[in-house]
C-alpha cells in the first residue's frame, strides 16, 4: 500500500506564519512562496482571509496573492472561514479554500460558542459559493487525535464531523492532529473513518510534532495508501496549547523521510532548507527541523 508518490501542501506562509507575534513583511511572505515553488512545491496554502482583528498577521493577504509570480501547475490555496472571507478571497483568484471545523465538541463551544454542527453549517455556503466559481474545497478536520480541553477524541467522533463535511459538499477532508498528541495506531483509526467517505486520493493528513510522533503519523498513513500531506517549511507554526512546543511537521523532514524510502516528491531538499533558512532569518531564529538543521550543518562542516 506503500505508495510510490506523495503530494505535499506547505502550509508555512498561512499555518506557519498566522501565529507568529513580530509582524512579517508582505515581501518577504512573497519571497518564501516564490522560494517553495522554486524547489519544487506544487501546493502553497498561502494566506487566510480571516479579520485582521483576530489575525493580525494576515492582514496583507491580497497584497501577499497580488505579489505572487505565479507558476503553471503551481496551486495556491487560502484559508476562507466564512462567506466574508471566501467574497474577499475571490479576486485575488485562489485555486483552492479551506475551511476546517473540530471534531471536539468542548473545543467548537469554547473557541466559537457554538455546537460542530452549528459551525459546519456555516461553511455551507462558503461551498456553495466557492463551487459557483469553480474552486475546490479542502476541508480540515481540527482536535482528531486529542483536544486542550476534553482530552482524546474519538474516531467516533472525528467521523461525526467527516459526515457534516461531505453532507455540505466538500471536496477533501483531511485530518489534523492539532495539539500532536496522536499516535500512529489511532491515526490509522481516524483515517479509517475518513476513507469511508471520501476516496483516498480526497484524504490528507495534518500533523503536529508536539510529541514528536508526526513522521511516525505519516508513515502510519503511508501503509494505508495516503499520499497527500500538510507539512510547515523550517517547521513554522508552534502548537498553541503547548507553551514553546514544536508545532507543523516540518516539510524538510517530511521530505527527508520520503527520500529515503524512494518515494518520490518532486521536491529539491536543498532548495527547500534554503528556503527554510531564508524565512528562519527572517524570524531571527534556527530552522525547527532537524533535517534542516542537519544539513545546514552539513554544509557548513563542507565550506570550512
Amino acid at each position: 500500500m506503500i505508495p510510490s508518490s506523495v503530494k505535499i501542501v506547505d502550509v508555512g506562509p498561512r499555518d506557519g506564519l498566522q501565529n507568529e507575534k513580530q509582524p512579517v513583511d508582505t515581501a518577504h511572505k512573497v519571497e518564501l512562496v516564490h522560494r517553495l515553488q522554486a524547489a519544487g512545491l506544487r501546493e502553497i496554502e498561502v494566506t487566510s482571509f480571516v479579520s485582521p482583528k483576530w489575525v493580525p498577521q494576515m492582514a496583507d493577504n491580497a497584497e501577499v496573492m497580488a505579489g505572487i509570480s505565479r507558476q503553471p501547475g503551481v496551486r495556491y490555496s487560502v484559508l476562507t472561514p466564512n462567506l466574508k472571507g471566501l467574497e474577499a478571497a475571490l479576486p485575488t483568484h485562489p485555486d483552492e479554500v479551506v475551511v476546517f471545523g473540530a471534531a471536539s465538541e468542548a473545543f467548537s463551544q469554547r473557541n466559537i460558542n457554538c455546537s460542530i454542527a452549528e459551525s459546519v453549517e456555516r461553511f455551507a455556503p462558503v461551498v456553495a459559493m466557492a463551487h459557483e466559481n469553480g474552486l475546490k474545497v479542502r476541508a480540515a478536520v481540527s482536535c482528531a487525535l486529542g483536544c486542550p480541553y476534553q482530552g482524546e477524541v474519538s474516531a467516533d467522533e472525528v467521523e461525526h464531523v467527516v459526515k457534516l463535511m461531505k453532507a455540505i459538499g466538500v471536496d477533501h477532508c483531511g485530518i489534523a492532529d492539532t495539539i500532536g498528541t496522536g499516535t500512529p495506531k489511532r491515526v490509522q483509526a481516524a483515517m479509517e473513518r475518513a476513507l469511508k467517505h471520501f476516496p483516498l486520493a480526497e484524504v490528507s493528513g495534518h500533523f503536529h510534532d508536539t510529541y514528536g510522533q508526526a513522521l511516525a503519523n505519516i508513515y502510519a498513513c503511508l501503509e494505508m495508501g495516503i499520499h497527500h500531506f500538510d507539512t510547515s517549511v523550517a517547521g513554522l507554526g508552534g502548537c498553541p496549547y503547548a507553551k514553546g512546543a514544536t508545532g507543523n511537521v516540518a516539510t524538510e523532514d517530511v521530505v527527508f523521510m520520503l527520500n529515503g524510502l524512494g518515494i518520490e516528491t518532486g521536491i529539491d531538499l536543498d532548495a527547500l532548507v534554503d528556503a527554510g533558512a531564508f524565512i528562519s532569518g527572517v524570524l531571527g531564529r534556527a530552522p525547527v527541523s532537524r533535517a534542516g538543521k542537519a544539513l545546514l550543518a552539513r554544509r557548513e562542516k563542507a565550506a570550512a
